[in-house]
């Protein structure tokens, strides 16, 4: 039985959400409900607002105007821990410090639980190895970060993200600079802890047919606002990659899946097709 199900997952809601770095304004008048127990992926053209309002749900970023409510309470209004107790974050390209073992990494999921009065505790303990056994690296327990593959690195970050042991997790590009057999098992892993947990789970994914195949819920995002949003049906058409992307395509069914699939029509296709 696992020891993460989430019996009262967490609401997670921008309304009216702004947000800037160094006073320019990157994400507008952004209103967004989260499904709950649910995997949303983010999409959209680099440097839409992906990542910023990412930022901006997992309270690292303060709105400009509007708000992030964490169980309808503003995200700013509630203390630190609590929070890091209900929302955990993998940014783009963790860094750890050189020589940091995979079971001191994922340890440290467990900071928003430890005070002067509660140090580590048993459940401690077991939550931590409870997270190594469910991204299947328990046999790394000892051994360093930073000798590991680029897709056994990224699942100790998810494993440390798992300590945490919160309601919804948020994931910046989890699978960028990843092959792509490692890229399906990190996606594997996180529908999984989904489907058997119930957890919330919203990730930024550039490849459009891996977040049609993995998310219940896309959200499109053009120049800081949301274009499009929906079920993969519904959002993954050729209209609405043109617009966002301003890229031609054609939507197919995925032959496995049987979820859209966006095949691009590049230039060199348009010059074969002509001739």
């Amino acid at each position: 039985m696992t020891i993460f199900l989430m019996s009262n997952p967490a609401t997670l809601i921008a309304r009216d959400l702004s947000l800037a770095y160094d006073g320019t304004v990157i994400v507008q008048d952004l209103t967004l409900a989260i499904p709950t127990g649910k995997i949303t992926a983010l999409i959209g053209a680099n440097g839409c607002g992906k990542s910023t309002l990412l930022r901006g749900l997992a309270r690292l970023l303060k709105p400009v105007s509007g708000a992030v409510y964490l169980d309808s309470k503003s995200i700013f209004q509630r203390p630190t821990k609590e929070v890091a107790q209900q929302l955990g974050l993998l940014p783009q390209n963790p860094v750890a410090p050189e020589g940091l073992t995979v079971k001191d990494l994922v340890a440290q999921g467990r900071y928003p639980y430890q005070n002067w009065l509660q140090q580590w505790s048993p459940q401690d303990e077991k939550i931590v190895q409870r997270a190594l056994e469910i991204t299947d690296l328990t046999q790394f327990a000892d051994r360093a970060l930073d000798t590991l593959s680029g897709g056994q690195r990224q699942r100790a970050w998810i494993a440390m993200a798992l300590a945490q042991d919160t309601e919804i997790l948020l994931l910046d590009e989890p699978t960028t600079f990843l092959d792509l057999a490692h890229q399906i098992e990190i996606l594997d892993l996180l529908y999984d802890l989904n489907q058997r947990e119930g957890r919330t789970i919203v990730m930024v994914l550039h490849d459009l047919n891996q977040a049609c195949r993995y998310a219940d819920y896309l959200v499109a995002v053009q120049a800081g606002r949301i274009f499009a949003a929906g079920d993969p049906e519904s959002v993954m058409t050729a209209e609405i990659v043109r617009a966002v992307f301003d890229l031609d395509c054609q939507i197919f069914s995925d032959p496995i899946a049987g979820t859209p699939m966006c095949v691009p029509i590049s230039q060199k296709a348009k010059n074969i097709a002509r001739s």
